[in-house]
């Protein structure tokens, strides 16, 4: 199995980032967007970012435009939405699919290690969450209608 630490992924400002930056950390890995009825869940997601930053926790946002078009504007506009409305100081990167032929690798290896309900390897709507232990491998695969403040609990677990 792949360490999701091992990929680089597209920054937002369209350079190449190396998540190996976040080895040794607990991750939350978001599919997020900007216009869907999930996204107030930003303020949760920048609430447990805070909480756990110091003892080595970070939040990684991928704007994913893939369901009903819900992330439709550019890098600057989805940096400019995250930080004005919603304060978010951890990181957000580059537009990403995560299902189909074009899905960002990072996001093959997050659903093979932790597939949905049934087996199924897609991702459903925005705000799937996936919590990566220190290891770099995925601990636990989390629907859009979880609440981030309901994965505390296991954060400060692999914390």
């Amino acid at each position: 199995m792949t360490a999701i630490t091992d990929f680089h992924v597209r920054a937002a400002d369209g350079g190449e980032a190396d998540l190996g930056a976040y080895a040794g950390k607990v991750l939350l890995v978001v599919n997020v967007a900007s216009k869907c009825g999930f996204t107030p869940q930003y303020e949760g997601l920048e609430a447990l970012h805070r909480r756990y930053a110091a003892r080595g926790f970070e939040v990684l946002g991928f704007p994913c435009n893939q369901f009903g078009g819900q992330e439709p504007g550019s890098a600057a506009e989805i940096a400019s939405f995250c930080s004005l409305t919603y304060d978010v100081t951890f990181p957000v990167f580059a537009r990403i699919e995560v299902n189909g032929p074009a899905a960002d690798p990072l996001y093959v290896e997050l659903k093979k290690q932790a597939p949905g309900f049934l087996g199924t390897r897609n991702i459903k709507w925005n705000f799937t969450k996936f919590l990566v232990g220190r290891d770099g491998r995925v601990a636990a695969r989390y629907a859009p209608t979880t609440k981030p403040e309901d994965i505390a609990a296991e954060i400060e677990r692999l914390l």
